[in-house]
């Protein structure tokens, strides 16, 4: 069983910086690629970041590249999604995704088989 546990998330200004984290199984830490996805009141879920299984490739969505940054430490079990200037566009609930890797990390939703219960960001302007 793949359990993935999202924390850190909070009511910030616009600006501000939040760091979110997801705790993985230990199964999944080396052998799982990582998404963030995000859904605001309303809209579909949409992609935020990926990180391939050892961290060496990462993916962002236009909207958060340059100043979000995800990242992982397998030895902790653990991915973070560093985000910084935030926007009120950035509000929403934060998931936190994993797949089996297969070389390709991917951005859509669909494609990753588990998921944590989500943070909730919300960002004042």
């Amino acid at each position: 069983q793949v359990r993935l546990v999202e924390s850190g998330g909070g009511l910030v200004q616009a600006g501000e910086s939040l760091r979110l984290s997801c705790a993985t199984s230990a199964r999944t830490s080396s052998t799982y690629d990582m998404g963030w996805f995000r859904q605001a009141p309303g809209s579909e879920r949409e992609f935020v970041a990926a990180i391939s299984w050892n961290g060496g490739t990462t993916s962002y969505a236009v909207s958060v590249k340059g100043r979000f940054t995800i990242s992982r430490d397998n030895a902790e079990n653990t991915v973070y999604l560093q985000m910084n200037s935030l926007k009120s566009e950035d509000t929403a609930v934060y998931y936190c995704a994993a797949r089996r890797t297969v070389g390709v990390i991917y951005r859509d939703a669909v494609a990753y088989n588990y998921w944590g219960q989500g943070t909730q960001v919300t960002v004042s302007s």
